[in-house]
């Protein structure tokens, strides 16, 4: 197995909506976004996996080391040696992938944030540097592309909260921070022993405006000069905004189910921003 095999076997056995949007690249493009896809899975999956909190920082550190050496030109793991081609052709700088590492640490040393700025810190290693390192990959001309793909990042973060509440509370996270908690009236044990209610409907309402605004921020920060070399986000903001649709119609019962769309819905809605260049998303979205 090649080092490209492997990372798109990675990224197919996933299931992730980031995985339509790739199809629709070209060769070289999929490669690259398919082998920083493949490292940000590899790096998730030491935190989801490890039940030993020090072995996954070991494990972490073991990632930082072949981060050095992917950019000293001695790359080991397959990842790494099929993102070793593109690191200089798209500017993916050795910052934003050690950044990546530090969100995933993050989930080691904290499983609760106080307040949004805090939360948002935290969304930002975890999908927002993503989401920069992606439209690097996607290709820019300017520099305001890269604040919509922050803002993106941030958005999709958010989303995944929402949808995940329930399964990471029963890993012992919880992400919702405290001071919205506080506000709603939502306790912990609430979350932990899935009682839903009026007020846990009002704090994901809440949410769920939060990753609007994030949304709207980041398709109004979009010069029209990369929006059509950046429609594989746009393509995944379809799909991430309309399963957050779907939890918002099913009154954000996630405490008990993970709500998702069917493969089918994500490839038609990725294929309808492919061809239609995504202005009515971005006219959607804007509102």
């Amino acid at each position: 197995m090649t080092p490209d095999e492997y990372c798109q076997n990675k990224a197919a056995q996933s299931g992730s909506s980031f995985y339509y949007a790739f199809l629709f690249l070209p060769p070289e493009r999929r490669r690259a976004i398919t082998a920083l896809y493949a490292f940000c899975r590899e790096v998730d999956d030491i935190v989801d996996e490890s039940t030993e909190p020090s072995v996954a920082r070991m494990k972490l550190a073991w990632w930082r080391t072949q981060i050095d050496q992917l950019y000293a030109g001695h790359a080991e793991h397959p990842v790494m040696q099929a993102l070793a081609p593109h690191i200089h052709v798209f500017g993916l700088s050795a910052e934003r992938l050690h950044a990546v590492v530090e969100g995933m640490e993050m989930d080691l040393d904290q499983s609760r944030y106080n307040d949004w700025p805090a939360l948002r810190k935290y969304c930002w290693h975890a999908a927002g540097v993503v989401g920069e390192l992606s439209a690097s990959i996607f290709g820019y001309t300017q520099p305001e592309t890269l604040v919509y793909a922050e803002k993106l990042g941030l958005a999709f973060q958010l989303t995944n909260i929402i949808r995940d509440v329930g399964d990471d509370a029963r890993r012992g996270r919880i992400y919702l921070p405290v001071e919205d908690m506080q506000n709603f009236n939502v306790t912990a044990a609430e979350i932990i022993d899935r009682q839903h209610s009026d007020r846990f409907e009002a704090l994901m309402r809440f949410q769920t405006e939060r990753a609007r605004q994030c949304y709207r921020e980041a398709v109004q920060a979009l010069p029209e000069a990369d929006r059509r070399a950046q429609r594989p986000g746009l393509m995944m903001a379809a799909i991430y905004h309309a399963l957050l649709q779907e939890i918002e119609r099913d009154n954000w019962q996630v405490l008990d189910q993970r709500i998702s769309l069917t493969p089918i819905r994500k490839f038609w809605l990725a294929w309808k921003i492919w061809v239609g260049g995504g202005r009515g998303l971005i006219k959607r979205l804007s509102q």
